[in-house]
């Protein structure tokens, strides 16, 4: 691999932001998971899909962040995780600043029915974005089930 690139492979970077993901992505799930009811109604407030889709959004996309945000927090499936987290967060951005534009005032159903949508809230994303962008790119971490899994591998 090229050795600019290689300089850019920190272990330590990939293990922070998996954590910090992780918690993130697992708490901003539990309060969707517990009030399936409040979440499609943020999520229809964005006046970006079909009525018939907000409950199967509300109840499926909760559940793929917590997943996804455990096997970062744990290692496992790193670069998939981090790619899948990458997507949504894409998405998230995209419809905050399609809300934003067209000056909707609206809960953001980020971590809970009290978070309005605002330029911070992309800002944040933003920052979020980078890291699970990273992981994609240096899912390498010794502290993970994948590194374990693929030690066990080279071995046998």
């Amino acid at each position: 691999m090229n050795s600019k690139i290689d300089s850019l492979r920190l272990p330590i970077l990939t293990l922070t932001f998996r954590v910090v993901l992780g918690i993130v992505f697992i708490y901003a799930s539990l309060d969707k998971i517990q009030y399936p009811a409040d979440f499609a109604i943020a999520v229809q407030n964005y006046r970006l899909i079909p009525d018939v889709l907000t409950n199967l959004v509300a109840i499926i996309l909760p559940w793929v962040e917590l997943v996804c945000g455990i096997c970062l927090f744990v290692g496992f499936f790193l670069r998939e995780s981090a790619s899948i987290i990458s997507s949504l967060i894409i998405v998230f951005i995209i419809v905050l600043v399609s809300a934003l534009i067209r000056g909707l005032d609206i809960n953001c159903g980020c971590y809970g029915m009290e978070t309005q949508i605002s330029w911070g809230r992309i800002l944040e994303d933003i920052g979020l974005l980078f890291m699970a962008a990273y992981i994609t790119f240096f899912p390498g971490s010794q502290l993970s089930i994948d590194h374990i899994i693929n030690k066990n591998r080279c071995a046998a």
